[in-house]
């Protein structure tokens, strides 16, 4: 089994001159989910090289088992620090597309023409496409096979307005991901703030917030098994 992670190159949080990227812990706990049942992760980002890792996420009150064993391998740093560039990714060559959040996809994976048709090209095919936290934000322009919004329809989660209140960035962001689904005419849900939460429908799996992302992962094996 082989899946590609797609990860943001974006590392600045809008005006306010500090730092985002990609959230720890919403590439470790899938990552070690998924390696630990023998799975074969590549990971690619818009510009390739080395992914930004949101500085908010890289903190003792953030940290988990996952994140620190993530710290400690060499093997899983190297992938991070060298990613490979979304525009040489072809999805023929793996079984599922699975995209950790942080804030940065809002700004890049959302208007990416190769993410956007990365993510059309693993529908069509009818593969897996699973998003966790802020990563739903890459579905903003990605059409369906009827030409309409991919999550026209469908049933699906994400990054709560509530949550994003929460964390004081409502008026820092481009948008709002619980927002952006709706308008694309998605049937949202989600459970109480930072509570974990994982909405499947077809093949699209999409996970509330960072406490959501092991069970995406688990969800996306179980569904390629």
């Amino acid at each position: 089994m082989k899946i590609l992670f797609v990860l943001t190159s974006h590392d600045k949080l809008g005006e306010t001159g500090k730092k985002t990227g990609f959230w720890v812990e919403e590439f470790a706990a899938p990552y070690y989910t998924l390696l630990d049942k023998g799975v074969e992760i590549i990971v690619a980002t818009p510009k390739g090289g080395k992914a930004p890792i949101d500085p908010s996420s890289d903190t003792e009150d953030a940290s988990t088992e996952d994140t620190k064993r993530f710290h400690n391998d060499a093997k899983a740093q190297d992938l991070i620090n060298n990613t490979h560039k979304l525009a040489e990714m072809n999805p023929t060559d793996f079984d599922a597309v699975f995209y950790p959040g942080g804030h940065g996809p809002l700004w890049d994976l959302a208007n990416d023409e190769h993410s956007i048709t990365l993510i059309e090209t693993f529908n069509k095919l009818e593969k897996p496409i699973s998003f966790v936290c802020h990563a739903p934000a890459a579905l903003k322009y990605v059409k369906g096979k009827n030409g309409e919004s991919i999550v026209k329809g469908k049933k699906v989660t994400g990054f709560a307005n509530s949550e994003e209140k929460a964390v004081d960035l409502v008026d820092v962001v481009p948008f709002l991901v619980e927002d952006m689904l709706q308008e694309n005419g998605g049937q949202y849900s989600k459970k109480e703030d930072w509570a974990e939460y994982v909405v499947k429908d077809g093949n699209l799996i999409t996970g509330q917030n960072p406490a959501s992302s092991k069970l995406v992962a688990e969800t996306l094996y179980n569904l390629l098994k």
